[in-house]
């Protein structure tokens, strides 16, 4: 495990270390409300070559990221306000497992059961409001 502290103007060479270093595409974000999931996520969906911003998808559940090319990047989730983890079947998340994209997951304690045990794990915590400790 790899425990970085940074600063959140840092955010971008962040993205660049994990992804270096990841194991998986289904990446798994833990951390309270307002670590800064969302803004890593932004980050990594930059250094793949996405083409628009990334965004929480909290009230939508999830988000479609593409290529220049129009490929599918990948998908991100927020599962926050999920109140039964068999609501992420509802979903299709079956299917959005079972692609070679990248899968973001925030709330990823919500999905337990369903999540395959090879993913990529990041734990964020705040140290103070331009600061964070970030874990994978």
């Amino acid at each position: 495990m790899q425990e970085i502290i940074y600063l959140q103007n840092q955010i971008d060479q962040i993205a660049q270390q994990f992804l270096r270093k990841a194991q998986s595409k289904i990446v798994c974000l833990y951390g309270e409300m307002g670590a800064g999931k969302t803004t890593l996520i932004k980050a990594l969906v930059k250094e793949l070559g996405g083409d628009e911003s990334a965004c929480s998808p909290t009230f939508g559940i999830v988000n479609e990221y593409y290529l220049k090319t129009g490929e599918v990047l990948g998908y991100h989730f927020d599962f926050y306000r999920l109140e039964e983890e068999t609501e992420a079947l509802d979903l299709g998340l079956e299917d959005y497992l079972s692609q070679d994209v990248w899968i973001f997951v925030e709330w990823p304690e919500k999905i337990n059961s369903f999540l395959p045990d090879d993913v990529s794990k990041i734990t964020i915590e705040v140290i103070d409001h331009h600061t964070r400790k970030l874990f994978f």
